[in-house]
């Protein structure tokens, strides 16, 4: 079973609503933040490598990397991937291992059209046997591209710092901390994450996530 999508911005302020009334802290936040962003994109292979470009890097060399990586034509089919080079790949940012990344999901053969239709968990499962994409860019696919309202992304460091920040933690939460608190915040843990990314942009004065 799919369950709830997040289609409009009508749905995730159903959400903070829901969230804001279930959770005092969040209700503060939204203060602080205000309406939420829809953050919907595209689902299918572009998507998928920009999730892939944007691991381990700032949101700002994520951005600017994948503006490369557009220029040069690469981004829009595995086909288009697969003609350029180790080289020019390479002259838009791109690490070797990120490289081999790219290159696997092109080669990968998944079906997008089939993932729309697929439970969370199986859903990441999929997207997780493919070289390079690990759950953290699963999940981020699920809530942005195919408008998962109930999955989170706790292995994200933004989420984690706004969490510690938030919730007034002695510590910045583990990621297995983070995925345990935020079962309180089903069904609507994707507007969770949308929420704290709002917060950790309003507290650190720069976007955690792209």
């Amino acid at each position: 079973m799919v369950g709830r999508i997040i289609e409009t911005a009508e749905d995730v302020a159903e959400g903070a609503a829901w969230l804001a009334g279930a959770e005092p802290r969040f209700a503060e936040a939204l203060v602080l933040t205000g309406p939420l962003p829809l953050r919907r994109r595209p689902d299918g292979f572009a998507t998928l490598l920009s999730a892939i470009v944007s691991q381990q890097v700032s949101t700002a060399a994520a951005t600017a990397i994948w503006g490369r990586v557009e220029a040069l034509g690469a981004h829009h089919a595995p086909a288009a991937l697969a003609a350029a080079s180790d080289e020019a790949l390479r002259g838009c940012g791109l690490s070797r291992q990120k490289i081999a990344y790219a290159r696997a999901i092109a080669e990968s053969g998944i079906d997008f059209e089939a993932l729309r239709a697929m439970p969370d968990a199986e859903l990441v499962a999929e997207l997780t046997r493919i070289k390079g994409v690990g759950v953290w860019t699963a999940e981020i696919y699920a809530m942005f591209s195919l408008g998962r309202a109930d999955v989170f992304a706790p292995g994200d460091l933004a989420l984690r710092d706004a969490a510690h920040r938030l919730f007034e933690l002695d510590a910045r939460p583990s990621e297995k901390a983070l995925r345990e608190m935020a079962l309180d915040w089903s069904p609507w843990r994707a507007v969770a994450a949308r929420l704290l990314w709002s917060y950790y942009r309003v507290v650190n004065r720069r976007e955690g996530v792209r």
